[in-house]
C-alpha cells in the first residue's frame, strides 16, 4: 500500500496519532505492553494495520509516544514551593500514575527518543533541584535516588497479591499466619498478628520512605 493509500485509509477510519496512542495505552493498561502489537491495535481501532504507520513509524515510535502520555500525566514539581514539598508532590503523583499504568514502570528510563512531555518533566525536576542549591552532580544523585525509590516502590506495589489494608488483614489471618507457627517463626508470627490487628496499610510506606529520602538529601544541597 502506498503512503497515499495508507493516508486515505487512516482518514476513512477517523484515526489520528493521538487516538492511536491513546488506544495503545488503554490496551497496555488492560493486557500489558508485552502483548501489544500493531495488528492488535489496528483491530481495536477498526482499521487496517498498515494505516497505523501513517501516524507511528514503528513499535518503538509507538512506545515513545505512550511513555510521553505517562509523563504528561505526572504533576510537575510546583515552582513556588520549597524543593522538598515540590519533589514530594511530584513523587506522589508519579506513584499514582504508575499505578494506573504499571506496564510503564520498566520503560520510563529506556527511551532514547524522548517526547516533549518526557523532556519537560525532566527539565522541571532538574530545575527544581538546581534552584534549591544542589550542584549539578548532586542534583543528578538526588534525581536518580528519588526515581529509583518511586519506580521500585511502584513495581513492588504492582506485584502485591492484595489491593487494600482490609484484604491484607484477611490474607494475613487466612493465609500467612497458618504458615508461621510461633515456635518456628516467633518474630514473623508476632509481626503478622500485630499488624493485622492494627489495620496496617502498606500504602502508607511510600510517604514514610519518601520523607526519609528527602530528609537525607537536604544536607547535601550545598555539598561540593
Amino acid at each position: 500500500m502506498s503512503a497515499r493509500e495508507r493516508r486515505q485509509a487512516a482518514s476513512d477510519a477517523g484515526l489520528s496519532r493521538k487516538r492511536v496512542v491513546a488506544e495503545a495505552v488503554r490496551l497496555a493498561d488492560r493486557e500489558g505492553v508485552g502483548e501489544l502489537s500493531m495488528r492488535q491495535l489496528a483491530r481495536a481501532l477498526g482499521a487496517g494495520a498498515m494505516s497505523l504507520y501513517y501516524y507511528v513509524a514503528n513499535r518503538e515510535d509507538l512506545l515513545d509516544a505512550m511513555i510521553d502520555v505517562v509523563f504528561e500525566e505526572i504533576e510537575l514539581p510546583p515552582e513556588q514551593s520549597d524543593w522538598q514539598s515540590a519533589m514530594r508532590r511530584r513523587a506522589v503523583s508519579a506513584r499514582q500514575v504508575l499505578a494506573r499504568h504499571p506496564w510503564a514502570i520498566g520503560l520510563m528510563e529506556s527511551r532514547t527518543s524522548p517526547g516533549p512531555a518526557n523532556l519537560r518533566h525532566r527539565e522541571a525536576v532538574t530545575a527544581c533541584l538546581r534552584k534549591a542549591g544542589f550542584p549539578v552532580l548532586m542534583a543528578t544523585h538526588a534525581n536518580w535516588l528519588l526515581d529509583s525509590y518511586v519506580y521500585g516502590f511502584a513495581l513492588q506495589e504492582a506485584s502485591l497479591p492484595f489491593d487494600t489494608a482490609d484484604e491484607l488483614a484477611d490474607m494475613t489471618e487466612e493465609v500467612f499466619l497458618p504458615q508461621l507457627p510461633p515456635d518456628e517463626f516467633p518474630y514473623l508470627n508476632e509481626s503478622a498478628a500485630v499488624l493485622a490487628a492494627a489495620g496496617y496499610d502498606p500504602a502508607e510506606e511510600f510517604t514514610f520512605g519518601l520523607d526519609l529520602v528527602l530528609a537525607a538529601l537536604e544536607p547535601l544541597r550545598t555539598a561540593t
